[in-house]
């Protein structure tokens, strides 16, 4: 029977993983297992993890990767700190770490080290690249979008710009829990552990698979998507009235018919020229010229509420902070309180993002709000078995925190 908490499914309850993290890729595959239900102890630096203080565009980082975690803070590089990582890391079914490759060989918690002793240990590591040429580069995810494809794609010709999120640490995240998972199911099996690696690179690559098959079929070098063959006439943003934006489209013969109609458009329905999707394709520039034209006096508003009506495919243009306000997420549960941990908001709660899965039905909560630094360090020490005058020596040499 699945284990539950509040009726919904935990899954990995009673699983216990020990992160060695930072940044986005690493905390994401742990994000993954916590939200399902699994025990994760954040291990941190000894000035607590660098995501923590970012500011910009890495201001959400901590709060949105690092929930439902338990937070201790340890200094690696004492020996004694490195100590207290191990004997967390042995009491571990998962190991998740992200850092390049052989910083963890010097603390004693590298694979071989740590399977030596229990070999039951599943190790997942993120990294740039996996083993080969590129191993020892240090890359970040525009550095792999740039290498890799992705921004060549997004771009306009001559002008690659990266997407616009951390597709590549967020993705290599859930691959690494991905394997995560398939190793918990062959260790059932075997009772044995094992590596899993994720890296960005190949994550990327494996991104822009469909591309490079396009181009092995067709023989033609794919255009960047704003410069795209487009397989569809009408798939494009419009810019109405006032200057709002939509996104409108007609995929298929029977949606054209429809977009003409909701639209009032009978004599394009009626031209033998755009009869097919082919037929509109062809003429594509000068079509697209005439629905602008027409379509300029009409609201966003007025013509999302047409398409919605007729079923048809469209989507305003918004803003990520318009999500907070979105229905749909709004009405199923998509978004979760969480508080802030860190910052001049620290104590605030907002609204985060969930897992974007149901299980049994249910949305996987905020379990644990995202750890004040070293919140968990007394707890987690009591169970290695340290006393509290032990733990107190710790801290005060700077060991723990």
């Amino acid at each position: 029977m699945t284990p539950t908490a509040n009726g919904v499914p935990q899954p990995l309850r009673g699983l216990r993983v020990v992160e060695f993290t930072h940044m986005v890729m690493g905390p994401t595959c742990a994000m993954v297992l916590a939200d399902m239900g699994a025990e994760v102890i954040k291990v941190e630096p000894i000035e607590g993890e660098g995501t923590r203080r970012l500011l910009g565009a890495g201001a959400g980082f901590f709060p949105m990767f690092n929930r439902n975690k338990k937070s201790i803070g340890v200094d690696l590089k004492k020996a004694e700190g490195a100590a207290v990582a191990r004997q967390l890391a042995l009491s571990a079914d998962v190991v998740v770490e992200n850092f390049k490759p052989g910083t963890l060989v010097k603390y004693g918690l590298d694979y071989p080290s740590l399977s030596a002793v229990n070999d039951r240990l599943i190790y997942v590591s993120h990294k740039g690249f996996l083993p080969g040429p590129y191993e020892h580069r240090t890359a970040l995810d525009e550095v792999v979008q740039m290498m890799g494809g992705l921004a060549y794609m997004t771009g306009r010709p001559g002008d690659p710009l990266r997407a616009g999120t951390s597709v590549n640490d967020i993705m290599g995240g859930l691959f690494g829990a991905i394997g995560t998972l398939g190793a918990l199911v062959q260790r059932g099996i075997t009772g044995k552990g094992m590596e899993v690696q994720s890296a960005l690179f190949e994550n990327n690559v494996f991104l822009m698979g469909q591309h490079m098959l396009q181009y092995a079929v067709t023989g033609k070098h794919p255009a960047p998507m704003p410069a795209r063959d487009n397989p569809w006439a009408v798939y494009d943003v419009f810019t109405v009235k006032d200057g709002e934006q939509i996104f409108l489209c007609a995929v298929s013969d029977a949606q054209w018919q429809i977009f003409c109609d909701v639209l009032d458009l009978p004599d394009l329905k009626a031209d033998a020229t755009l009869k097919t999707n082919n037929d509109r394709v062809r003429v594509r520039p000068q079509l697209l010229a005439t629905l602008r034209e027409r379509l300029a006096h009409r609201s966003a508003a007025e013509l999302s509420a047409l398409f919605e009506r007729a079923g048809l495919p469209y989507a305003p243009i918004r803003k990520p902070e318009d999500l907070y306000d979105d229905p749909h997420l709004l009405a199923t549960g998509g978004l979760a309180d969480v508080t802030l941990p860190d910052g001049d908001k620290a104590g605030q709660t907002v609204k985060t993002t969930l897992f974007p899965i149901t299980m049994d039905g249910a949305r996987l909560p905020v379990r644990l709000q995202p750890p004040r630094f070293g919140a968990h360090t007394d707890e987690l020490l009591g169970g290695l078995g340290y006393g509290p005058s032990a733990i107190n020596e710790l801290r005060q040499a700077g060991v723990v925190a």
